[in-house]
């Protein structure tokens, strides 16, 4: 890790919110981006730890110590893609997930945790304004065709790798939008639906046909 101390200079950062009395207007999502200094000095408290817990308590094995050491040395760009080798889709986990991996980090026995789901947030947000995100499509084709029912995060997820593996994919989704429980289970002040609908176009370009209303 480049900062070895930094668990003992920086203090856990909580992500700023909009004053209630403005977010009451809408409902939108409420949260302000921190300075990407904060968020630098956030990396830089992850302790390279001998047996990063983090990892087992992450249920996707995220690369946690690899990208939060990354942000720290300002390489965002390949944040991101140690990011993406394990998680489709940060910008849903970032937003939504429980974060086992905070309870799970060994930093937490005596202090407050390193803020690992708000660096990830921010990793994939510098992404999509950068324009690093991008389509990938399979350079081959092997032929065969699948099907994904529902596209929640799981069908999507699985229909981003099988489409890149080379497969032809379709997704059939019941109700007339894409996105399950991420666009009909979760409030628009958790996750906007354009965070949704930014995804899916990516998810088109490379390939992926959707069905709805079937």
């Amino acid at each position: 890790m480049g900062k070895i101390k930094g668990f003992m200079e920086f203090d856990r950062l909580k992500e700023p919110v909009i004053d209630a009395k403005e977010r009451i207007k809408n409902y939108n999502e409420f949260t302000v981006a921190p300075e990407e200094k904060k968020l630098q000095e956030q990396g830089a408290r992850c302790m390279d730890c001998g047996v990063p817990f983090c990892h087992s308590g992450c249920p996707l094995g995220n690369l946690i110590p690899d990208f939060n050491d990354a942000v720290y040395q300002n390489e965002w760009q390949r944040a991101l893609t140690i990011l993406h080798s394990t998680n489709n889709f940060p910008e849903f986990t970032g937003r939504l997930c429980p974060a086992p991996c905070e309870e799970a980090c060994v930093l937490g026995i005596v202090n407050p945790p390193v803020s690992i789901e708000l660096i990830e947030k921010y990793i994939v947000e510098r992404g999509f304004a950068e324009g690093w995100i991008k389509p990938q499509p399979p350079e081959q084709r092997t032929g065969k065709t699948v099907a994904v029912v529902g596209s929640g995060p799981a069908g999507l997820a699985a229909a981003q790798q099988l489409n890149r593996a080379g497969h032809a994919v379709t997704v059939f989704e019941r109700d007339n939008k894409i996105g399950g429980l991420l666009r009909y289970g979760i409030p628009d002040f958790k996750m906007e639906k354009n965070v949704i609908d930014r995804r899916v176009d990516v998810l088109i370009a490379e390939g992926i046909e959707f069905k709805c209303n079937v």
